[in-house]
């Protein structure tokens, strides 16, 4: 009804850039070249543009991945619920990870990863497009996901949703319910638990980084590897406090810090081109085109590392998973009682 509409045109503008009103509602357009093609114009694997995706929609499976720290006082779910891109279904990145964990959303099991897919109708074989209300946040984390367990296809909606309204596209405004926004979160927590996945998931552990590997690696006199932060300049010079409480301040020791917002267009949160990925990186004495060198992504609690991680992958086609991400990241070394070495300015 009416009332449903009017949340639904609250919630697609808080995704709605600057100047660009929503709206609704359009009619798809197709062009008749499409309908004959039966699979994505071609593989994508880093990022695409709202006009790809317009273009190739038949062929992708899309995941809304929108996730929202409390401080962004969005719901995510809910948002969902009420407005999406078309054909969109929602992929949790905070509840599909590890259910035994005491951090918050780490990697879940290869198999909870699957029955995950399942529950979304994905294949290994699909392209799947991955996308997030804030423009790019959380949407990279499902991205590094997907790239942790083998699957290539897997590209993020640049700009999100803000990039698609922009582009004066429509949005789905069909209400869902919360027990379908909340499917793929459950089945990866074993509902069928009985049922083997069809999806077929691999860890790569060359993609991920423990708290001990981070120690043996990123660390002291044999250290071969070099961790970029993704937080903020202050919180990685230790200047500023962090807001979980039991969780020191400052930084993995010989860390660099290349703020993830650092290397996203400060108005439509679109990334960077390739050279400003790179002199970005520099600038931090970073060089990412030395594969010489390991490079591991942390941040807060994971999420953000991501960032950095697609970034990689867009500026360096050598480097086609990104970086390996510190999957406990600072909530696990900067706890108080972790046994971490912690470097301050």
């Amino acid at each position: 009804g009416g009332g449903h509409n009017m949340a639904a045109q609250r919630v697609c503008a808080l995704s709605a850039p600057p100047r660009a009103l929503p709206r609704f509602p359009r009619g798809r357009t197709r062009s008749r070249a499409m309908s004959t093609m039966s699979k994505a114009s071609s593989t994508a694997t880093t990022i695409v543009s709202a006009k790809w995706l317009a273009e190739n929609a038949a062929d992708v499976k899309l995941l809304d991945c929108s996730w929202y720290l409390p401080a962004m006082g969005r719901d995510a779910k809910q948002e969902h619920a009420i407005c999406r891109i078309p054909g969109a279904r929602y992929f949790d990145v905070d509840k599909i990870s590890d259910p035994d964990s005491s951090l918050p959303h780490m990697l879940p099991s290869a198999e909870s990863f699957a029955s995950a897919c399942d529950a979304l109708g994905i294949e290994n074989g699909d392209q799947v497009v991955v996308y997030d209300g804030a423009g790019l946040f959380s949407a990279a984390r499902a991205w590094w996901m997907f790239k942790v367990f083998g699957h290539c296809a897997v590209a993020v909606l640049d700009g999100g949703v803000p990039g698609w309204l922009s582009e004066g596209m429509a949005m789905d405004v069909t209400p869902v319910t919360l027990d379908v926004v909340n499917a793929a979160a459950r089945a990866s927590r074993g509902e069928n638990i009985n049922t083997t996945p069809k999806f077929k998931a691999t860890l790569d552990a060359a993609s991920v980084r423990s708290k001990q590997d981070v120690l043996d690696r990123c660390v002291g006199s044999n250290k071969n590897e070099r961790l970029v932060d993704a937080r903020p300049t202050p919180r990685w010079a230790g200047v500023t406090p962090e807001l979980r409480p039991g969780v020191r301040s400052g930084r993995v020791p010989d860390s660099k810090c290349v703020p993830f917002f650092s290397l996203l267009d400060a108005e439509t949160k679109r990334m960077k081109s390739k050279t400003e990925i790179l002199s970005t990186f520099a600038a931090a004495g970073v060089d990412l085109c030395d594969l010489k060198t390991p490079l591991v992504a942390s941040c807060g609690t994971g999420i953000t590392a991501c960032v950095l991680s697609l970034a990689a992958a867009v500026a360096v086609p050598e480097r086609p998973k990104g970086l390996p991400v510190y999957d406990g990241s600072w909530t696990e070394w900067g706890s108080e009682d972790s046994g971490c070495p912690v470097e301050t300015d």
